[in-house]
């Protein structure tokens, strides 16, 4: 079953002797339950990308289209609802909210969206994120790659139809982006959650289901492991 299309997207930046084109005519599917990397170079156009597909930019041509939705059909505001029900982004810098506790930065997208937390689902979360025994401390008082967690559980608490994860280990040690990858993995198949990540680590990138690869803001190859 198919959850997201891309079909045709571009982004461009700037005007006449000054525009870039950061991606260029990028067309491509996944289905339900994939596990994908998008690698390619820095500047090569994969966190522009990761960007349009999760509805934090819009481009300049082209379709996006996830569970169904032509998502840059919406308003902005349908489009900030849209993104915070169907969408988790898992950022490098983790992007926590200091004066929020472990459990209250994992349920931010739920008090955002006014919905009630869904407690036995908050539950194996912790649990599965070993997060159990520090759901009440602040960001400050844990490691980065617990951080990383806290930030895997605030993506994937709404259950929502695609995960994409930017370098999420690229703030931390190997011990630390061992357990987040896994972590990811775990998710994709316990949860069967739809996972993209990308990343510069052609490590990580072999453990996921397909590699795409960007170069130049253009698709040069599409593999399966």
């Amino acid at each position: 079953m198919e959850i997201l299309r891309v079909q045709n997207l571009v982004k461009t930046y700037g005007k006449g002797e000054n525009k870039v084109k950061a991606v260029d005519d990028v067309s491509f599917s996944v289905e339900k339950g994939e596990l994908v990397a998008i690698v390619g170079a820095s500047g090569s156009g994969k966190s522009t990308i990761l960007h349009l597909l999760g509805g934090v930019d819009r481009p300049t041509s082209g379709k996006v289209y996830i569970d169904g939705k032509d998502i840059y059909s919406l308003s902005n505001d349908n489009l900030a609802i849209f993104r915070r029900r169907q969408i988790g982004i898992i950022y490098q810098f983790y992007n926590l909210i200091p004066i929020l506790n472990v459990q209250e930065n994992i349920t931010l997208p739920c008090d955002l969206d006014g919905q009630n937390v869904d407690k036995e689902r908050l539950s194996n979360l912790l649990k599965t994120l070993g997060l159990e025994n520090r759901a009440m401390h602040l960001p400050n008082e844990l490691s980065g790659g617990q951080q990383q967690r806290v930030s895997i559980g605030r993506a994937m608490i709404n259950n929502p139809a695609i995960i994409l994860a930017d370098e999420p280990t690229g703030n931390l040690d190997s011990k630390a982006s061992d357990e987040i990858v896994s972590l990811l993995k775990l998710s994709n198949k316990k949860y069967n959650q739809t996972v993209i990540i990308i990343t510069h680590d052609l490590e990580i990138a072999r453990q996921a289901d397909r590699v795409i690869t960007i170069e130049d803001g253009k698709i040069i190859g599409d593999e399966r492991n």
